[in-house]
């Protein structure tokens, strides 16, 4: 019998559970992972890079991680998968600063893992500016470059960090490739110095030997053991590089696919699909952005949400809910229960809003176009709801004691009509930052 991740009362058994964003990124998907990893085994990452910004509020005190899974407060087993490019002195950082917090990482990294240099950063900033209107708004943690020389099959590995004589030749090609497309393409005077990049990547080696390992090994190992093991995506299904809107998005499958290919697991093996979404729309960066509302509306989300990216700070643009995207993260991520976060920053407002469709040229459309230059032309067709009251935290946490029935009238009713909308059950409701303030919904299928 396929196994269940959450019922109305007690506790099924959980088995590998993949947890990705149905918007475009900041949906709360650290929350929700580390809420779940209080009965999970083991939390992975399986794709993205130091450019994912993950916050976690446990007893008052934030977490913010970029690399290391939200399951680290649990004292869980923690994998990094082949599918994330990680950063080496991020990494290390995050290390040392929860050791400094008393927390010492249960962590695994994938030898096959791509690394970021600082010339990849370097590459991202020109890069971004040539796009132009075209650009994506990234991080420029130097995400994009990384995983282009991967796939260029140039690229530096984790392993590699460990071995100098493979290290050495790999850098002499990358760097006199790269230091060629800075001076000739880009004009720059920057320089690349292959001998102190060697040593940066021999000394991180030593200090990641211990944390490094084959990750797809040992996860299998855990799911046939029966564990329950956790698959954290990073950023959103509309920033996937080849389910989002392209090109204003990343560079990695940050919808479920990723999760397979980013570990090294079979398809078999993830029974169930949650997906995350705001009850409302947030992004950071370019591109188009149907409900977004840029007057004192959308002042207003921002304000009242925090809505400021975890990684860079930036503003996010804020807006309705959508419920043609998340309709349509549903799809392809093949999404078993829905987790709705921050419903509490919606109360007090006299109606909210669900995007049910998109008007383009008189016509309706209900799923999104490939066309960047039709769905640059997309208007919102909305349908207006009773709001909810602006509770204070403390109601918000008794009704997070009592359960599902203690919700506010009007908020069950928006829930239940994101679940029409979408075709998928609301299966967990986040009402605050803390990892207590999360409700656990009825089951609806």
């Amino acid at each position: 019998m396929r196994a269940k991740i959450l019922e109305d009362r007690g506790e099924a058994h959980l088995a590998g559970i993949a947890v990705v964003g149905c918007q475009w990124g900041d949906e709360g998907k650290g929350k929700v992972v580390d809420y779940l990893a209080e009965r999970a085994d083991c939390v992975v990452r399986f794709q993205g890079g130091s450019n994912a910004g993950h916050t976690v509020v446990v007893n008052g005190e934030a977490y913010r991680f970029h690399l290391i899974p939200s399951g680290a407060l649990h004292n869980k087993k923690l994998f990094l998968g082949n599918g994330v490019v990680v950063d080496p002195e991020v990494l290390v950082d995050e290390i040392d600063a929860l050791k400094t917090r008393g927390i010492n990482p249960k962590l695994l990294v994938s030898d096959r893992a791509h690394v970021t240099l600082p010339f990849h950063k370097i590459l991202d900033g020109l890069q971004e500016d040539f796009k132009g209107e075209l650009s994506a708004g990234t991080t420029k943690r130097g995400i994009g470059p990384t995983y282009a020389d991967k796939i260029s099959r140039l690229g530096i590995r984790v392993v590699d960090l460990m071995n100098r004589e493979v290290l050495e030749k790999k850098l002499d090609k990358l760097v006199g490739l790269n230091n060629k497309v800075l001076r000739h393409v880009f004009g720059s005077t920057e320089s690349l110095e292959r001998d102190r990049i060697l040593e940066e990547c021999l000394k991180y080696g030593s200090s990641l030997r211990e944390y490094v390992g084959d990750v797809s090994l040992e996860v299998n190992k855990c799911l046939d053991a029966g564990e329950t093991v956790l698959f954290e995506g990073a950023q959103g299904t509309m920033l996937d590089v080849d389910h989002g809107v392209y090109p204003f998005g990343t560079s990695s499958n940050s919808t479920v696919g990723g999760a397979l290919t980013g570990v090294g697991i079979g398809p078999t093996k993830i029974t169930e699909v949650i997906g995350v979404a705001k009850a409302y729309t947030t992004r950071v960066g370019n591109g188009p952005l149907p409900t977004e509302e840029s007057g004192e509306l959308g002042d207003k989300l921002r304000s009242k949400g925090e809505e400021y990216g975890t990684t860079t700070g930036r503003p996010r643009r804020c807006g309705w809910f959508d419920a043609v995207t998340v309709k349509y993260a549903a799809r392809v991520n093949g999404l078993t229960g829905l987790a709705l976060t921050k419903t509490d920053v919606l109360g007090g407002f006299d109606r909210v809003r669900i995007c049910v469709g998109y008007e383009y040229n008189g016509e309706l459309v209900d799923e999104h176009p490939a066309d960047l230059g039709v769905f640059r032309k997309c208007r919102p067709v909305y349908d207006d709801y009773e709001g909810w009251p602006d509770l204070p935290t403390d109601e918000w946490r008794r009704i997070a004691r009592q359960g599902f029935s203690a919700l506010p009238r009007q908020l069950k009713s928006y829930l239940g009509m994101i679940e029409e909308l979408t075709g998928v059950y609301v299966a967990l409701v986040s009402v605050g930052p803390m990892r207590e303030e999360t409700v656990l919904a009825r089951k609806i299928r």
